[in-house]
């Protein structure tokens, strides 16, 4: 049984650590698409802070992925396909966005399933950020020359 999941896996932290893990459990081969820089712009108002070679190198060195692959575009089937999904993770915050309703019909027409789980609410890359900003920045602003 083959298992995917998605996401932009910047500043890999226990959240991610502990959704990698789960997903291992569902099936015999665990592969995990990374969305690049232009994909996360889509979505995100701040693109990733670790290119994507080096996010996809992170995750294939943990023992719980078996295969890794990034996506170029905001869709999904086709990645399905060439996987051959049976069950597909999403995240808490997948939405009825027409890439989402696309391969949610795929994967219905051929008996794979969608499995929804829900985010650590303790940690994520945004409050990484943020706190190593606060951390810099002590409280103060920062003055920059500009000329």
């Amino acid at each position: 049984m083959t298992i995917y999941t998605v996401g932009t896996f910047d500043l890999l932290h226990i959240g991610h650590l502990d959704l990698l893990e789960y997903c291992k459990t569902l099936g015999n081969k665990f592969v995990v698409g990374v969305a690049s820089d232009d994909v996360v712009a889509l979505y995100k108002k701040n693109v990733p802070v670790i290119p994507l070679v080096q996010r996809m190198r992170m995750l294939k060195a943990l023992k719980c992925v078996d295969d890794v692959v990034s996506y170029d575009e905001l869709e999904y089937v086709t990645q399905c396909i060439e996987i051959d999904v049976d069950i597909f993770v999403i995240g808490e915050d997948w939405g009825d966005k027409p890439h989402n309703i696309a391969v949610e019909k795929y994967l219905k027409s051929k008996g794979a399933k969608i499995l929804q789980v829900s985010y650590n609410p303790q940690t994520s890359s945004t409050k990484i950020k943020q706190n190593v900003i606060a951390q810099t920045h002590k409280g103060k602003y920062m003055v920059h020359d500009v000329a």
